[in-house]
C-alpha cells in the first residue's frame, strides 16, 4: 500500500507541479526566484515543525557537511528556475534535466575512479545523442522565430546559449552534490528527511540576495487578474493561486519520491522518476502546445531508452519472467 501511495503522489504532484510551472512561466518568464523561494520557505516550514521538533532536534550529519550541500543545492534550484528567462522551452528544460545520468557517470569516473559496463556506457551515449537532437532542434526554432537578418535574432540566439550553459552547469553542480551526498549518507547512514529539512532552511537567507526581484515579482503577481478559489468565496490574484498550488505539489512530489525511497530498491525509484518525467513531457505538448517536431520526439525517445537501459530495466524484467515461469513449471509437477 505504502509504494502505490508513493506512486500515486509522485505522478500526481511532480506531473501537476510541472504543469502550474508552466503557467507561471508563461505570463512571467523571470519568476523562477520567488517560485524557488517559495517552495524552499514551505518546505523549510514543515521540516522545522515536524522534523526538528521546533529547532529543539540536533542534525546527526555535521553542520558544516550541510552548509557545503546547501551551497550546491540552493545553486543548482536558482540556477534551474532561472533558466528559463533565457527562450529555454519546457520541454527542452525537462529533457535536459534528464541528462543527470551523463553528469553523474562523467563525475564519478573522475572524482570516485569508478569504473562501469559496457552497457552503461552505451546508455549515457544515448542519453547524450538525444539530448544533443533536442537541443539542436530546439536552437534552430529559435532561430526561425526571428528574421535571420534582424539583429535582434541573433541577441536572442546569444540569450538562448546562455540559458543552455546555465542548465548545463546545474546538470554538473546537481551531480557534484549527489556524489558528496552518497559520501555523507556512507559516513553518518541516511537521514533523507534531516536533508531535506537542512536544504531547504539554511538557504532562506541566500535569497535576500534576490530581494529585489522577488518584490518586483510580487507586485506583478497583485496585479494580476483575480481569480475565485472555487468553494470558499475568496478572491485572489491567479498568480498567486498558480504559485499556491505549485508549491503544495512541489511538497507532495518529493514527499511521494522520499516514501518510495524508502519502499523500494534504487532501480524502482529510478524507473517511477523516468516515467513520471515522460508523462510531464507528454502533458506539457498537449496541453500547452508546445513546438515539438518528430526530431524532438526521437531525441526524446533516445534519452528514455538510454535511461531505461541505465537502470538495466530489461534485466530486471527477465529475471522476474524466469522466476515465474520457474514457478510455473514447479506448480505443474504438483
Amino acid at each position: 500500500m505504502g509504494t502505490l501511495l508513493a506512486i500515486l503522489l509522485v505522478f500526481v504532484g511532480c506531473c501537476t507541479n510541472v504543469v502550474f510551472l508552466e503557467l507561471l512561466v508563461r505570463d512571467f518568464p523571470g519568476c523562477g526566484n520567488i517560485v524557488t523561494f517559495a517552495q524552499f520557505a514551505f518546505i523549510a516550514l514543515e521540516g522545522f515543525i515536524f522534523e526538528s521538533n521546533f529547532g529543539r532536534k540536533k542534525s546527526t550529519i555535521p553542520m558544516r557537511n550541510y552548509v557545503i550541500m546547501v551551497t550546491m543545492f540552493f545553486t543548482v534550484s536558482v540556477i534551474n528556475n532561472y533558466a528559463l528567462n533565457f527562450n529555454i522551452a519546457m520541454p527542452l528544460h525537462m529533457i535536459f534535466r534528464s541528462g543527470s545520468l551523463i553528469a553523474n557517470m562523467i563525475l564519478g569516473i573522475i572524482i570516485l575512479k569508478k569504473r562501469y559496463s559496457a552497457s552503461k556506457y552505451m546508455s549515457v551515449a544515448l542519453i547524450s545523442a538525444g539530448i544533443f537532437i533536442c537541443t539542436i532542434m530546439s536552437a534552430k526554432q529559435v532561430n526561425v522565430a526571428n528574421n535571420p537578418s534582424d539583429e535582434e535574432s541573433v541577441h536572442t540566439f546569444i540569450h538562448w546559449l546562455i540559458g543552455i550553459a546555465m542548465l548545463t552547469f546545474a546538470l554538473l553542480m546537481s551531480a557534484r552534490m549527489g556524489i558528496f551526498q552518497e559520501t555523507l549518507y556512507k559516513q553518518y547512514g541516511k537521514h533523507s528527511k534531516e536533508a531535506l529539512f537542512y536544504n531547504h532552511c539554511l538557504p532562506l537567507p541566500g535569497f535576500l540576495l534576490l530581494s529585489s526581484d522577488i518584490y518586483n515579482h510580487c507586485i506583478h503577481f497583485n496585479q494580476s487578474t483575480p481569480a475565485e478559489i472555487p468553494g470558499m468565496g475568496l478572491t485572489v490574484p491567479v498568480m498567486w493561486l498558480y504559485l499556491l498550488i505549485n508549491v503544495i505539489t512541489q511538497y507532495v512530489c518529493i514527499r511521494g519520491v522520499f516514501i518510495l525511497t524508502t519502499e523500494c530498491a534504487s532501480l524502482t525509484v529510478t524507473l517511477v522518476v523516468t516515467l513520471r518525467k515522460f508523462l510531464s513531457l507528454i502533458v506539457s505538448v498537449w496541453y500547452f502546445q508546445n513546438p515539438f517536431t518528430v526530431w524532438h520526439w526521437v531525441g526524446t525517445a533516445v534519452v528514455f531508452l538510454g535511461t531505461l537501459l541505465y537502470t538495466e530495466v530489461w534485466t530486471s524484467v527477465r529475471a522476474a519472467l524466469r522466476r515465474a515461469d520457474v514457478k510455473g513449471v514447479e506448480a505443474k509437477r504438483q
